[in-house]
């Protein structure tokens, strides 16, 4: 523990030939490869959301059921996934997201964290606290930027990468606030550690993306004055992200 610092350890129209054929090589009735190439680029990325919500995975019949197409279809979809990492089968032959996709996930990382610094540093000498912005990673909130204010004698030191449940402590409660559409300020005591205090806010607006931004102290935390600087925090960082 350093001095002062204490632990608390996402066919145009017209232009036809002749022949009855259209520049872009589709037929009348029929559909232009573009128009099926988004399709399957839809469904793909459809698919891949639908596994990252299912914690033990799906299996491609229900994975089917729920894009609504048949199972040769998703099978179709599988494989270029699966060679590209983003997708696997485990020994039950259901489909999980492969590596690739934290491979994806932690390059953008740094992005998000070099967005939401100055939002987070205006926070941290505000508020007089440690300020924070948390993502989900695997059902979890992980901290992904941390900014210590520099003025006080103690503060919180809370680590980039802690790990917690999104029932437990103001960052998560917040998270799981905005899945519903409250965008309000969140507070808590002593929920992930004894003594610590948290006030947290939803970062709404950013597609893929669920987070939230917020401040952990030593002490009780005023709700209405530090509740105000971590929305308006959110909203800077929503802003800074789109």
């Amino acid at each position: 523990m350093d001095a002062g610092r204490v632990d608390a350890s996402g066919s145009t129209p017209g232009g036809s030939t002749p022949g009855g054929s259209t520049p872009g090589g589709s037929t009348p009735g029929g559909s232009a490869p573009g128009g099926e190439a988004s399709q399957t680029l839809d469904r793909g990325l459809r698919l891949l959301h639908l596994v990252a919500d299912a914690p033990g995975g799906l299996t491609v019949t229900e994975a089917a059921s729920r894009l609504g197409i048949g199972r040769a279809a998703v099978y179709r979809l599988v494989g270029p996934l699966a060679g590209h990492g983003m997708l696997r089968r485990d020994a039950a032959g259901r489909l999980r997201l492969g590596a690739g996709v934290l491979h994806l996930a932690r390059r953008a990382q740094p992005l998000l964290a070099e967005g939401a610094l100055p939002a987070l540093r205006r926070l941290a000498e505000q508020a007089g606290a440690t300020a924070h912005l948390t993502v989900v990673e695997g059902g979890e909130g992980v901290a992904l930027a941390v900014v210590e204010p520099s003025w006080t004698s103690f503060h919180v030191a809370y680590r980039t990468g802690a790990r917690h449940p999104l029932e437990r402590g103001a960052a998560g409660r917040a998270i799981l606030a905005g899945r519903s559409g409250d965008a309000g300020p969140v507070s808590t005591a002593g929920e992930l550690q004894p003594g610590a205090y948290g006030v947290a806010a939803p970062v709404l607006g950013v597609p893929g993306l669920e987070a939230s931004v917020g401040v952990v102290a030593l002490a009780p935390l005023d709700a209405e004055d530090v509740g105000a600087q971590v929305l308006a925090a959110a909203t800077a960082i929503a802003t800074a992200l789109t």
